[in-house]
């Protein structure tokens, strides 16, 4: 009879039951949905950590690994992928994005971004109008600045007008611009009599509109504008939707939080997506808030949508995450908009603003709803947070999460303060699109905008995202390469050696830096079990290509919730198809979105 210490019988208690418990999970384990092998596959739980395959089951992780190990788990039903040695991501996730609204419109906009050269975007504006039925407008809708032009110029009213005179013709620039040709500005009735309370409708000589629309200082004259122009209808918009969520799968988008957007009504604009998410055709999983769209009425609107709807109540990948306040007019309260027209002098907020903010927020903390705030300047965040932490000395936040967008120039200081109080901050790459008009009307910048690094060492939780699509690109990539290069679309170099984020820093913050805006750090951003199974195989080594190429990147595989959901090349065959593009006019059917290739 053999005698055993304590000490090694309990060693041999533990090593039977980790046995026990790695059969029962290797039976459980050997019903792999999906597997994808010979990958280089950027796991993302730390830095240089790479696999070789992945298993995936009920739209989950189900294991990482090697080759051999994971291919143990293949049955004959398991769809089986080679990665052929490519890279391999986390699903990208967009921590502000306006999808909702995208989709309701993509089909019918003409998108430059990506366009290299003010020639060849002029040539599509005229190839466009020439498809284009009578009565129906031509509209290019930010994304886009001229930097990324070869000439390093915007169009001309003249050049505008030569390209397109017999249909209207409506173009966005940032929140600055709005360019309207003149069968635009006489579809809309535009006269030297026309005003509005924010913005100009510029005269000639004669005192005729040239067609500029100009924001002083916010961009209400430039949404009013576009919202005077023509719709899709709800079968199109049906269509468009679907058409604008497999584009962000082409470049590796598998969620995003919609942070809400002026004339973007609650529920009617929402239906068209939650129609798609029931019917189990959504291929973004899709986070939203809510925005308060009258001036004055915010407390009102958020007081009736408490009652309408839930925080993280999750509805086939569409759910509310809270309320937004955020880019370009978007705002908790109209009154706390501090619009990043860089063209314009920083808006002075009005002393009205910290009760109505007060109230919007106490109401909000009470009812457990996450919310988020526009706010670029340091001066506007002040107040912004000193609204806030009063609200937390009567009602604490007690660990709420709230979200500052933005925050360009805000301070060592007040990022203490989100700190202490449980925020986190959303940045985006509107210094790739507007870094040469703030160093214009600022001069150089010699701290980094927004303070990235800064936030990180303080332990403050980042999100990175595009604040598509009416002002940056909605492609993630730019942002990304922004984010490793500190450079703008005209290259040119805005942030110091000190600031330029690694490769892997710059991924991060738009995988699960992301997901922690949503509360789904635990369920999204890494590619190991348990985790959603949504990641990205990438035609070229996002890790080591050289850097100029990183915003030119698209998916040639996305996977969302354990399923193909976008293919090219030699993985096209794995995609489901969608109906052809409607209306069979759209900008979409002749050019498709982002122009990378």
């Amino acid at each position: 009879m053999i005698t055993r210490t304590p000490m090694q019988r309990s060693a041999l208690l533990s090593t039977a039951l980790a046995a026990s418990l790695f059969a029962a999970q290797g039976q459980a384990l050997a019903q792999a949905d999906l597997i994808l092998t010979n990958g280089k596959i950027a796991t993302m739980a730390r830095e240089g950590e790479f696999v070789q395959a992945v298993a995936v089951k009920d739209g989950k992780v189900l294991a990482t690994g090697s080759n051999a190990n994971i291919l143990k788990l293949k049955t004959a039903s398991t769809q089986l992928i080679d990665a052929g040695g490519r890279t391999v991501i986390p699903g990208l996730n967009d921590s502000h994005l306006h999808v909702i609204r995208e989709g309701l419109n993509y089909n019918m906009e003409l998108r430059w971004d990506g366009v290299t050269s003010l020639k060849r975007a002029l040539e599509m504006l005229k190839e466009q109008a020439a498809r284009t039925p009578e009565g129906e407008w031509v509209k290019v809708v930010g994304g886009w600045n001229e930097y990324q032009f070869e000439e390093k110029r915007l169009p001309t009213l003249e050049e505008i007008n030569a390209a397109v005179s017999d249909r209207p013709v409506f173009i966005l620039y940032l929140y600055g611009l709005g360019f309207l040709n003149q069968k635009g500005a006489q579809a809309l009735g535009y006269t030297k009599e026309t005003k509005f309370k924010d913005g100009e409708v510029e005269l000639d000589m004669a005192g005729r509109p040239t067609g500029k629309l100009i924001a002083k200082p916010n961009a209400l004259i430039l949404y009013s504008t576009l919202a005077k122009t023509n719709k899709l209808s709800r079968d199109d918009q049906l269509n468009s939707t679907l058409h604008y969520y497999r584009e962000l799968n082409r470049l590796g988008v598998t969620s995003a939080i919609d942070a809400g957007g002026g004339f973007q009504n609650y529920p009617d604009d929402y239906g068209v997506t939650l129609e798609l998410a029931r019917g189990g055709k959504l291929t973004v999983r899709t986070s939203y808030y809510l925005f308060a769209q009258r001036a004055g009425k915010e407390l009102e609107d958020f007081q009736r949508w408490t009652t309408m709807t839930h925080p993280k109540k999750n509805d086939h990948m569409f759910y509310p995450n809270g309320f937004s306040a955020e880019g370009g007019g978007e705002n908790l309260v109209a009154s706390a908009a501090d619009f990043e027209n860089f063209l314009e002098p920083r808006p002075e907020l009005p002393e009205s603003m910290e009760g109505e903010l007060e109230g919007v927020v106490s109401l909000l903390v009470k009812k457990r709803w996450p919310f988020r705030l526009h706010a670029t300047y340091g001066e506007s965040i002040d107040r912004d947070l000193a609204a806030i932490e009063k609200v937390n000395a009567k009602t604490p936040l007690n660990g709420l999460r709230f979200i500052v967008d933005h925050a360009e120039t805000i301070t060592d200081g007040q990022l203490a303060r989100i700190r202490k109080l449980g925020g986190g901050v959303a940045v985006q790459d509107r210094m790739h699109f507007q870094g040469e008009a703030y160093w214009k009307r600022y001069g150089e910048q010699v701290r980094q905008m927004p303070p990235i690094r800064k936030m990180l060492e303080m332990g403050v939780p980042v999100g990175l995202g595009t604040d598509g699509t009416r002002v940056s690109s909605y492609n993630p990539w730019p942002s990304i390469y922004w984010a490793a290069t500190g450079k703008t679309a005209g290259g040119m170099r805005i942030w110091q050696d000190q600031d330029v984020l690694s490769r892997y820093q710059a991924l991060r913050l738009m995988t699960t830096g992301s997901a922690w805006m949503s509360g789904e750090e635990k369920l999204k951003g890494t590619i190991k079990r348990g985790q959603y199974a949504d990641f990205v195989v990438l035609p070229q080594d996002y890790f080591s290509i050289d850097a100029e190429k990183i915003k030119r990147l698209e998916s040639v595989l996305t996977v969302v919730n354990g399923k193909v959901v976008y293919g090219a090349g030699p993985y096209a065959p794995l995609a489901p198809q969608l109906p052809p593009v409607s209306p069979g006019w759209s900008p979409v059917a002749a050019y498709g979105g982002y122009q990378n290739r």
